[in-house]
Formats: structure tokens, sequence, C-alpha cells
């Protein structure tokens, strides 16, 4: 299974530099990386980084992160949410999609199953 994190490009250059993702700054006063099914992704690009003029979202396969991953309630009652207790190393990346803003999450990313 996919979920993708969204990430400002410097995150994304940091995130290849170090060969793993440790999280933003707001994942680090969360405890966990912050990240998204396919059908919120774009939702949550749209709610959280509105203003953002370039976006990469790295697809990542969930089972390669093991029990780390938890399906956990989002606070503001949008449902359940991948939620990462560690690193996400870089070969945990499937694909990596550069994205002119949030707009445009859900016409660049392939559609859901």
């Amino acid at each position: 299974m996919l979920i993708y994190k969204i990430l400002l490009p410097a995150e994304w250059a940091e995130f290849e530099a170090a060969g793993r993702f440790d999280g933003s700054a707001f994942d680090h006063e969360s405890g966990f990386i912050h990240c998204s099914s396919r059908e919120q992704v774009g939702p949550t690009a749209l709610l959280v980084f509105p203003a953002e003029p370039a976006l990469v979202i790295a697809a990542i396969d969930a089972d390669a992160l093991g029990e780390s991953v938890r399906w956990e309630a989002a606070g503001d009652g949008r449902g359940l949410f991948p939620h990462v207790y560690g690193s996400v190393p870089r070969d945990a990346v499937t694909a990596v999609y550069e994205v002119a803003g949030a707009a445009e999450v859900d016409k660049t990313l392939p559609s859901a199953g």
C-alpha cells in the first residue's frame, strides 16, 4: 500500500541528501511523520499548503515501514491518517512528484486504485 508525504522542495532536498526523512518541524511537534492516503493527499495539500508555489509528493511503500505506520484519527475529525513513528528511508519511496502548488496534487498523481 502506498502512503504519501507532502514536502516542501527544501525538505525533499534534505531527504535525498540524508537518505532518510526524520520529519518536518510540525512532525517533530506531533511526535510522528504526518502522511496521507491517496484519497487524502489532495485535500490535505489544499488545507495545509494552500499558498505554497511548489510541493514535492513522495509516494511511500507503507509495507516497507512495517509497524512504524499507524492509522490514527486526525485531531480535526477528518478520519484515519497514516502516521509514521520513525524515519522514512529513501528506499521506501517508490515515486516522487513535483507539483506546482496544492491545487495540482490530485491532477498530477495517478488516481487511487
